[in-house]
């Protein structure tokens, strides 16, 4: 609600710079006209930006997911239910670090998800591994399989993702998980998110030199 507030106070001032840029000649219709028309895009943009949020209930058991998954994978991820946006919208322009939109991407049944996280991806080129790890790392698991391909499009022949078993961890898996959910992984997760922010710096670095 803030940042609404403050993107709302910093439009008004993109209007009134608007409104000075026209010209004084300009009859008093047209200049009313053209001030309305900036004034609705304004609202329309501001109406956009608060509608970026996390859209899991809390009382979803995988809202702690979402919330660690909006931390730790925004910047290289669209999952609309966590509000990230990090995937590329346009395949001409995306860089390295733009991942799957999970929007579209179904990841069942989740031990695929588990095994991604531990192991940075499939490919293991880009994504850290163990972006989160111990507990954390099933929560974000059980999110993303629940919530990912929900937006993908219908295809003859293929069961649409919410039909999909989710699965279930094995049970030293989950165990071996609660065990090392200890201060001790703190420091580990640090450093993974230390690692996305060096593959992000170092994509834009290499696309500005090749400007």
């Amino acid at each position: 609600m803030t940042a609404q507030r403050s993107f709302g106070g910093r439009g008004q001032d993109i209007v009134h710079r608007f409104f000075r840029m026209i010209s004084a000649r300009m009859n008093r219709p047209i200049r009313l006209l053209l001030l309305s028309g900036a004034t609705i895009a304004v609202a329309a943009l501001a109406a956009a930006c608060g509608t970026q949020k996390i859209s899991v209930p809390q009382s979803d058991p995988t809202h702690s997911g979402a919330v660690l998954f909006s931390q730790r994978c925004a910047g290289c991820h669209t999952l609309s239910y966590a509000g990230t946006h990090g995937s590329a919208s346009n395949v001409r322009t995306r860089e390295i670090t733009n991942g799957p939109n999970f929007d579209q991407r179904c990841e069942r049944p989740i031990d695929r998800v588990l095994y991604a996280i531990q192991n940075g991806g499939f490919s293991g080129a880009i994504m850290p591994q163990n972006i989160v790890v111990g507990q954390d790392a099933i929560a974000v698991a059980q999110f993303v399989a629940k919530y990912a391909g929900r937006g993908a499009p219908k295809q003859p022949g293929v069961t649409p993702c919410v039909l999909q078993p989710i699965g279930t961890l094995p049970a030293n898996v989950a165990a071996g998980a609660t065990a090392s959910a200890t201060p001790a992984a703190t420091p580990g997760a640090r450093t993974a998110a230390v690692a996305v922010a060096a593959v992000h710096a170092k994509a834009k670095a290499k696309a500005k030199a090749a400007k």
